[in-house]
């Protein structure tokens, strides 16, 4: 248990917040199936925002091999799951990662927690592919890295325009990445098998 999730202040003041919101929207907050909401709710938000409490960083650092070996390592169809800041109602999809080892590499493992820390953060998909790519970039130093980032927003489904089927690419890259061929490699590679 994190920091966060044990501070009893956060987690009380959020169950306080549920049920001011409940009973704002009209309900019992009493009647028994929402008795234990607000305790569900704020245990789903320490749990979904836990990332604040984690150092991204600190992870890849933890796993950091001297590796000679400078072809492309590429870690596709990540799943994640993030609010959204703006309504915070759920984005969801897949993240893909590429980076060109300059001397290190890190656990496989590490990348999908470096998207899970971003993610469980109040977000927008632009900042998410930017911090991730980022984190990569200043903790391995790599001669690039690039992070596609394709995802479903419920707040734009299931509210305001009401689109259904849309999905939203984003993509981020630096060094060796500028180069449109190196770009293209990546991009069948996780093309390829779906």
């Amino acid at each position: 248990m994190s920091e966060r999730e044990s501070n009893s202040e956060i987690f009380e003041g959020l169950m306080a917040n549920c049920r001011s919101t409940l009973q704002l929207l009209g309900e019992d907050a009493d009647r028994e199936g929402l008795l234990k909401t607000p305790e569900r709710v704020a245990k789903a938000m320490l749990a979904v925002t836990s990332g604040y409490g984690e150092d991204p960083q600190a992870i890849l650092r933890g796993a950091m091999f001297k590796e000679d070996y400078s072809q492309m390592v590429v870690v596709k169809d990540i799943d994640f799951y993030s609010l959204c800041e703006h309504h915070i109602l759920p984005f969801f999809g897949k993240v893909h990662v590429a980076y060109i080892p300059n001397g290190y590499i890190t656990g496989l493992s590490k990348i999908a927690r470096v998207v899970d820390v971003y993610a469980k953060r109040l977000q927008v998909q632009e900042r998410l592919t930017l911090q991730i790519k980022n984190c990569i970039q200043e903790t391995l130093n790599p001669l690039g890295v690039m992070v596609v980032v394709e995802a479903q927003h419920l707040c734009m489904q299931m509210r305001g325009i009401k689109k259904q089927n849309s999905v939203t690419t984003t993509s981020d890259f630096c060094g060796a990445f500028n180069q449109a061929k190196t770009r293209e490699e990546f991009m069948n590679l996780i093309r390829n098998n779906r």
